[in-house]
């Protein structure tokens, strides 16, 4: 089987089509670069020992899209990873985020009714909940108004890929995603954000590593125990796995309907000043940090009910907060001995 991973050289697309190809899955990977590097595909391949398939493309084009899909043949499913996802980016910058995200993902399904293709899994994320009544959010949970532009994306995306299930033989997934942070085990993937980071992770061993000065806390007045805001952050290789799980599900047509949403996360909820901890505590270091004022579109906190997804999918998250952390410290100390 042969799966299209749309933003496939990002730090998600990226772990999950090392996971696609690990199982035996054929990949190939069309991304615009815009926020990824084109030697992610030489990674994948030493990791691997096969090389995927890849195509710069932006996606949002409509004419490089259907261009694409005129040649290229024998796609059975594709991944939607090409979206910009910076929140506070989006609050500065709506028409790029609804340009990008939205137009993408029409550009990706019109051409897959027109060419056959029935497989669709979508990368959405906890966004759509906006701030949530009560914890944890279950997926029957009410979409509040988003936060974020960002967070509005995902939800029209849900909806638009709602409706054209409703009415053509398409099968979809969303995977509404927690907060993924972490690396790959061999360090020759993980996030590489191009420009300031814009989440927490990669801030953190950026400022440690002395590529930043000092990592901003936005936000020490929340109503959480210790004031800071409180996320639930998954390992990347989980979420990764979950996506050929995902893709597994509507091969073997285990689907209980044509549109299928699954929340993503470990269920636990840590502050930004326990993740702090964390990092500090597996690397031995002690991180340059200050408290300034929140960030616009920010919630103050959110964590998972994942029994649907344990069950239904047979997936569960099982890599710890301090597993992610020291991965995400091991990737940015490759990144450096990579450089020199």
């Amino acid at each position: 089987m042969k799966v299209l991973v749309a933003g496939g050289t990002g730090y998600i697309g990226s772990h999950t089509v090392v996971e696609l190809m690990e199982k035996g899955f054929d990949v190939v990977i069309v991304d615009n670069l815009s926020n990824s590097f084109p030697e992610v595909v030489d990674s994948i391949t030493e990791i691997t020992g096969k090389r995927p398939d890849f195509i710069e493309l932006d996606l949002a084009d409509t004419d490089s899209a259907s261009e694409f899909f005129a040649q290229y043949k024998g796609i059975d499913a594709a991944i939607h990873f090409a979206a910009y996802k910076a929140v506070g980016e989006s609050v500065e910058k709506p028409l790029i985020y609804y340009r990008n995200n939205i137009y993408s993902l029409i550009n990706l399904m019109e051409n897959m009714e027109k060419h056959g293709i029935r497989n669709l899994v979508f990368s959405s994320s906890c966004t759509v909940y906006g701030q949530p009544d009560e914890l944890p959010v279950s997926e029957q949970s009410p979409i509040k108004p988003a936060w974020s532009p960002y967070g509005n994306t995902k939800q029209i995306s849900e909806e638009i890929i709602r409706d054209v299930c409703n009415v053509s033989s398409l099968k979809a997934i969303a995977l509404r995603y927690f907060n993924p942070i972490g690396a790959h085990p061999s360090a020759l993937i993980g996030e590489y954000p191009i420009g300031i980071p814009n989440n927490l992770m990669p801030f953190i061993t950026q400022t440690a590593i002395g590529k930043r000065e000092v990592l901003s806390v936005f936000g020490d007045d929340y109503p959480t125990p210790d004031g800071t805001a409180i996320r639930d952050y998954i390992h990347v290789v989980d979420l990764a796995q979950a996506h050929v799980v995902a893709v597994e599900r509507m091969f073997e047509d285990r689907g209980k309907e044509n549109f299928e949403i699954f929340n993503l996360g470990t269920g636990n909820g840590f502050s930004v000043l326990e993740v702090i901890r964390s990092f500090e505590k597996v690397t031995g270091l002690k991180l340059n940090y200050k408290i300034t004022g929140r960030r616009p579109g920010d919630i103050e906190k959110v964590f998972a009910d994942t029994a649907f997804a344990n069950q239904e999918l047979g997936w569960k998250a099982i890599r710890g907060l301090d597993e992610m952390t020291l991965s995400a410290w091991n990737w940015e100390l490759a990144l450096k001995e990579r450089k020199k």
